[in-house]
Formats: C-alpha cells, structure tokens, sequence
C-alpha cells in the first residue's frame, strides 16, 4: 500500500432521483422522505455523491421522461460517474395512462440513459390505500418489473412487501394528504431501497 496521495481518489457519483410527489418526500412531517433516508446511508470515503431530488408532485411518466431530457444533463454535467433512480407510476394510473405507454416512457428513459453511460435504478410504486387502485398499480409494477428485467437494470419492488403491511397501512389511514406516508412509512420504502441492492448498485 502506498502513502502517495496522487494515488487514491474519491469517487466523483451525481445521483440523480427522478419522480413524483412520493419521490419529493411529500406528507413527511420530518420533510425526509425515502430519498433522504438513502442518502444519509449511502456515504462513505470513497464516494463523493452529488445528489438532487427531482421529485414534482402530478408527474405521470411522460412528465419524468420529458424532464429526464431537460433536466438531468445539467445535473450529470462534469461528474466522473452518473447514476438515475427512477421511482413513478401513481399517477399514470390517475391520469388513465395506459400500461403500454407506462412501459414505453419507462423503456425509453432506460434505454436513452444506458446509451449515453448512465447507470439506473427504478423504484416502484407502493400501493395506496384504495383497492381499486391497487389493482391497476399491481399490472404496471409488474410492467416495471419486465422492462427492467429485459434491460438487467435494478428494480425494488415496494407494492407487494408493503401491501397489507401494518406499519405502512396505519400510516396510509393517518395520512394528511391522501396516498402519502408519514415518517413510518417512508422509512419503510427507505429500508426496501436500501436492501434491494442500493448498495451494490451504488458501488459498481
């Protein structure tokens, strides 16, 4: 091992998280959210993350891929490594966006970031508190889950191991604004992301 300080250098990572309102972090008291709780787990000494939340609250998945174009390559610009995490699809299913097109938007962003280097990581959608909706939600995750097994790109599934759960579904009930978690229930999402190879991904 050498003590010549030319010889080591830190990871230089943009880390960039691409969503909606659930990727914001929106309804959490402590303003956290998921992606905060990753990050705070994702330091180490040999990486220097840059990371930005570019959730917004409405956006179906053609809003994320419009905004994967306009807004992520500031973001990438002069980063050694860049990295996307994609987490969308509750409001495809409020705005009727069919399965189909959820399916090309999502192929069309990891396609676009793999052909210019960009590593990715999809987070799925976790259920709400209607069953109806959760239906539709069901169909699209498993979409999600396709596409991203088609591309060997990392996907956590959120919707079954929190469907029926007793943290997640208590906190869904005292929820100030309707679908989204308190405290509980972001740290559960946090939790699956960071056991659903966050750290492998983050490493490679």
């Amino acid at each position: 091992m050498t003590d010549d300080p030319t010889s080591w250098q830190r990871r230089d990572v943009g880390l960039v998280f691409l969503g909606d309102s659930l990727v914001s972090g929106l309804g959490d008291p402590r303003g956290q959210g998921w992606v905060t709780r990753v990050i705070a787990r994702s330091q180490s000494d040999d990486l220097e993350v840059t990371s930005y939340n570019l959730g917004v609250r409405g956006s179906s998945s053609a809003d994320v891929l419009d905004r994967f174009r306009s807004e992520c390559p500031p973001r990438f610009a002069g980063r050694g490594e860049r990295r996307l995490v994609i987490s969308v699809g509750a409001n495809d299913v409020g705005k009727n966006v069919s399965v189909a097109r959820h399916r090309l938007n999502l192929a069309t962003i990891l396609d676009d970031a793999a052909s210019t280097g960009i590593s990715t990581f999809v987070v799925s959608p976790p259920p709400s508190s209607d069953p109806a909706v959760n239906a539709m939600l069901e169909v699209l995750v498993d979409a999600q889950a396709d596409v991203c097994s088609r591309r060997a790109v990392h996907f956590v599934d959120c919707f079954r191991p929190l469907l029926g759960h007793d943290q997640w579904e208590a906190d869904l009930a005292a929820a100030r604004i309707l679908d989204h978690p308190g405290q509980a229930g972001y740290g559960l999402i946090a939790w699956l992301v960071l056991n659903g190879g966050w750290r492998e991904w983050l490493v490679v």
